[in-house]
């Protein structure tokens, strides 16, 4: 019954990685608005913190993947 790839320590920075990339995500999405053009799409939240926030949960899924415990069993 032990011999399962990932261990708990890899299910926790699993869950950790898909919190960032939902907040990352939330922090992109925007407000609905009846104006035809918008200016604040181009803000510093949707511009660069989102997709930093969202890359950095991506990379934090590869390294939880492929995270090796130094302890066996």
């Amino acid at each position: 019954m032990g011999n399962f790839a990932f261990k708990k320590i890899n299910f926790i920075l699993m869950a950790i990685a898909f919190a960032l990339i939902v907040v990352g995500f939330f922090l992109m999405h925007g407000s609905s608005t009846t104006l035809e053009f918008n200016p604040d799409i181009f803000s510093f939240r949707r511009i660069t913190l989102a997709p930093i926030v969202s890359m950095s949960g991506f990379a934090l899924m590869i390294v939880a993947i492929l995270w090796k415990s130094k302890k066996r069993g």
